[in-house]
């Protein structure tokens, strides 16, 4: 049985790299649809394109303008093919406008070297059962946020202080995720986690939608099944704009996706 996320990013293919989509209503929140979902119905026509190299390694978007649930068309253009790697143009347009416009790399994770060394630390994290489950916001919250029922979200207590006016001003926000139907994430799947958590600017006590400008994120390793733990971070707010870093690992310790974005300050 197909997965919520596979359903909700299917294309029909049109020729000559194009694809059309129909952007689900499940994913909006505040003002537009969410910007990971709409990187991972990009990545999804990218993998469609290079099919021998399925995987995401890295992807940078620009955000154009704000996407409404409904018809939407891809066009890719492959720049480069050969090797490991292959190099796709893409774009994200509705209604005649280019909404979204990203280069990409990928490949076969599956057939890349496993050795790992990094100075990361895993975030730690409360059992989840001790954690604040997303399913919690008040109603209007989750009016305007549908997205919310589509993952099982559970926030490490430390993080949520501002859901009660208390905001810790620390600049992080971090959670147990996975997906609401049960399914494991796929690599394109990771475009959309790293951009699935409440904006980190609500931790310093600024809440609403956070329009993203720009948004690269690197995927590591096909995810081990199970619960992910994802951690954004900001360290700065200026002109207007802040910068969320993300890291995101798997149920086996490993980090498997990061990213960085940048998004102006909330709108209410």
């Amino acid at each position: 049985m197909a997965s919520e996320w596979d359903t909700h990013t299917s294309l029909t293919a049109a020729g000559d790299g194009l694809f059309g989509a129909d952007l689900d209503p499940g994913w909006v929140v505040g003002g537009g649809v969410n910007g990971g979902y709409l990187l991972g119905v990009v990545g999804r026509a990218v993998a469609e394109a290079v099919p021998a190299k399925p995987h995401p390694l890295t992807v940078s978007a620009y955000y154009l303008s704000a996407s409404r649930p409904g018809p939407a068309q891809v066009s890719t253009r492959v720049l480069r093919e050969g090797g490991s790697v292959a190099t796709v143009a893409a774009e994200l347009g509705q209604e005649g406008d280019t909404r979204i416009t990203a280069l990409a790399t990928y490949g076969d994770l599956r057939s890349m070297p496993s050795d790992v060394a990094t100075t990361a630390e895993e975030p730690t994290l409360p059992p989840i059962e001790e954690c604040v489950a997303a399913s919690l916001a008040p109603d209007d919250v989750r009016r305007t946020a549908p997205l919310l029922e589509r993952f099982d979200m559970r926030i490490d207590p430390a993080c949520v202080g501002w859901a009660m006016g208390a905001p810790s001003g620390n600049g992080h926000i971090q959670a147990w995720f996975r997906m609401a139907d049960g399914h494991d994430v796929d690599p394109v799947g990771l475009l959309m986690v790293c951009d699935a958590l409440p904006p980190v600017t609500f931790d310093l006590g600024r809440p609403g939608w956070a329009p993203t400008l720009e948004l690269t994120v690197h995927v590591r390793a096909v995810p081990a099944p199970g619960w992910l733990k994802v951690s954004h971070r900001t360290r700065n707010v200026a002109g207007g704009m802040f910068e969320e870093d993300c890291e995101v690992w798997d149920s086996a310790g490993r980090l498997v996706a990061q990213s960085r974005q940048l998004a102006m300050q909330p709108r209410s």
